[in-house]
Parts: C-alpha cells; structure tokens; sequence
C-alpha cells in the first residue's frame, strides 16, 4: 500500500492544477460578468465535423447561455449577422492578409478602445478590447497562440515523420514562448483590471502558461470541477483554454462545456468585482 500511497501524494502537490475536486459556485447576481471563450474552428468551415448545421448549433449554443462577453478563436466572419445580442464587437484587425486566423471579442457593454498586439511571422494573435463595465473600464485580452499544426493519427507517430514533427513541436514551443514574452510586455503598461481568455495551445504544466498566468487567478483552479477538458486530443482531458482574470475580480463559477461543436470545448466564468 505504501508505494501507490506516496506516488498518489506526490502527484497530488505537482500536478494539483491537473484536477480540481467539486468547488461550489457561489450565488449570482445581477452585476456579475459572464466570459465565455471559445475556439470555434471556423464554424467547421472546412467541414471537419461530419455532421450537418455544426455552424447554426454553434450560433443556437451561444444564443443559449447567453454570456456577457464572448472571445472566439479562429472565428468566421459569415456569423457576425447572427451574434445581434452583442451590440459591441471587436475583431482582428486584418483586412489585408486573409491567412490570419480571426480572433473576435463580442460585447454587452460599451467598447471604448481596442488594438491588437500584431503577434510576428504567424497565422495566430491577440486582440483586446477596453470594455466599459459597472463604470469601470476593464481589457479583455484574447489569444490564440502559435498552433502545433499536428493532427493526431497512426502516421502522426511513424517514424517517417516522427523527425519532422520533432522539429515542428520544437519551433512551436519557441515561438510561444516569444509570444508570450510579447504579451507579458503589453500587459505590465495596461492601466485596467484586466481578463486573458484563450487558447494558449499549451498545458497548464507550460513554461508559456506560468508565465501568461503570473499574479492571476485562474477560474478553473478557483471554481471548476474534474479534469476541466478544452480539446480533443485522442481522448485524453487536455486543458488549454482558459480564463484568467486579475486579482479585481472575485470567481464566481466556473463551466467546462462538453457539447461537440469544435475540436475544443468552450468554456465560460463568471466574475464578480471586489469590494473594498
């Protein structure tokens, strides 16, 4: 008994952000702040999903939970008509190189600025947007960080192209690592509480996700419950989507969605401001 014992205890104190026992939701109300962020995959644009209307679900499940703000990754501009109940919007600001991927911040409340953070030699960024909230100004950042572009399968892990993908995982984790010194820089001359939702394309157990979390609070470890799965990876409970709100903000809640509309899952918080 005493080995599984001392290896469960050890894998309790290094890998506690792995899963989160059944943190109860406090009770809501009416000046709380629902985010929700989500890779959409381009509303299976290309038809990765085998299955009919995966883009109107996509719209119905967004229409149906109803949060304040919405940060989609790899979003599709065809569905901006459809997103009516956000009379605020921010998206990617490139009219003139259409191999961007669209990340889009949608709003309840009023925008006042926005901008972008111009990620280099890449097809991923980071936008934000200052929303005007409860008269107060708050950024949200939204990411989508370098992709490792790898599609899991039986010629994945061949040996054939075990070399080349060595050198893809490689030059990924690189580049995150300089995007998110990019980020650290933005963030430390921003005058507001501020919220990074996204997808960081990386674990919680990254040198990339420690050094975007800082100081911040991370919702899943506060008020999520379980494994806290975002993507689809051959089964296993992969978390790289998150919401990360600064030390203003009390968590309230916490949700890991499992409906099969991308290749991730979205996730949503709700935040409270702190009182004095």
């Amino acid at each position: 008994m005493f080995m599984p014992l001392l290896t469960l205890l050890i894998a309790y104190f290094i890998f506690g952000s792995f899963y989160a026992l059944l943190n109860e939701a406090k009770e809501k109300s009416g000046d709380d702040l629902d985010i929700m962020t989500f890779n959409a995959w381009g509303f299976n644009r290309y038809g990765w999903i085998k299955e009919p209307d995966i883009a109107e679900k996509i719209i119905d499940f967004i229409k149906k939970e109803d949060p304040d703000i919405l940060c989609i990754q790899e979003y599709n501009t065809n569905y901006t008509v459809k997103l009516k109940q956000f009379p605020h919007r921010s998206l990617t600001p490139y009219i003139d190189a259409p191999r961007r991927t669209v990340q889009a911040i949608f709003s309840k409340y009023p925008i006042v600025s926005e901008g972008s953070l111009d990620l280099p030699n890449t097809t991923n960024n980071i936008i934000y947007a200052d929303v005007l909230f409860e008269g107060d100004t708050v950024r949200i950042y939204n990411m989508h960080l370098q992709s490792f572009s790898i599609v899991p399968s039986k010629k994945t892990f061949s040996e054939a192209e075990s070399e080349k993908n060595y050198r893809r995982l490689v030059n990924t984790f690189s580049k995150q690592q300089e995007q998110a010194k990019l980020f650290d820089a933005h963030r430390k001359s921003c005058p507001y509480p501020y919220v990074v939702c996204g997808d960081m394309n990386n674990t919680q157990f990254s040198n990339v996700y420690t050094r975007i979390r800082g100081d911040l609070q991370d919702t899943f470890l506060d008020k999520g419950s379980g494994f806290g799965k975002t993507y689809n990876l051959l089964g296993l409970p992969i978390r790289i989507d998150y919401v990360l709100p600064h030390d203003s903000f009390e968590i309230i809640a916490h949700r890991n969605y499992k409906e099969k509309l991308s290749d991730h899952y979205p996730v949503m918080a709700t935040l409270r401001f702190k009182t004095d």
